[in-house]
């Protein structure tokens, strides 16, 4: 699955969904990478949470659902 910015994911094995910041390659070992963001809630707060992941482990975040992607254009 190709991956894009702004996607929203999720770990194939579970846990909150994410956004994509970022799809690219590590620069220490030059393999594909996604880097995501999500929000955590601790205690009352919700704490913004960064990570790094290979795109292998990720899945479209509705991937089980039948909505279709909504693309917005701007018209002049």
């Amino acid at each position: 699955m190709d991956f894009a910015d702004g996607d929203l994911v999720k770990l194939k094995s579970g846990g909150p969904t994410m956004t994509i910041e970022q799809v690219g390659k590590t620069s220490m070992t030059k393999e594909d990478a996604v880097w995501c963001v999500c929000f955590e809630k601790v205690g009352n707060k919700r704490v913004v949470q960064r990570d790094t992941f290979s795109p292998i482990v990720l899945k479209a975040a509705n991937s089980n659902a039948s909505t279709p992607r909504v693309i917005r254009t701007r018209f002049k």
